[in-house]
């Protein structure tokens, strides 16, 4: 049975990302070192991204963009919003509240409003 993508690791991952880099660059009829030249990296990081083991988010990036995949990392970092209602409460809680202080009454001041 197969993993779901929800349960790969993070190396597992990197295996997957750089078969589907590998195989969209053999579909362009490219060679590793064509591929690398047009992005402007090495041939050892296309290798390493082919090969699951690391590459830089600048890699990713700028082979994306040579095989045509921009999609991908607009997925990665689509445009977040945020409603009207999340911004008023993300303010009430950074403003403390601040008690009212009101100075003291001397004595003199009791027995006038409260004689006995």
């Amino acid at each position: 049975m197969a993993l779901k993508k929800e349960e790969l690791s993070s190396d597992e991952w990197e295996l997957v990302i750089g078969d589907q880099f590998r195989a969209l660059r053999i579909r362009a009829d490219l060679e590793q070192t064509e591929l690398a030249a047009l992005a402007s990296i090495s041939v050892g990081a296309l290798k390493n991204l082919e090969g699951g083991k690391g590459s830089s988010l600048k890699t990713i990036i700028k082979v994306s963009r040579v095989l045509g995949r921009t999609d991908w990392l607009n997925a990665l970092a689509p445009k977040v919003s945020v409603s009207p209602m999340q911004l008023l409460k993300g303010q009430r809680k950074d403003v403390v509240r601040q008690k009212v202080s009101r100075p003291r009454k001397t004595r003199t001041e009791q027995e006038r409003l409260h004689p006995c």
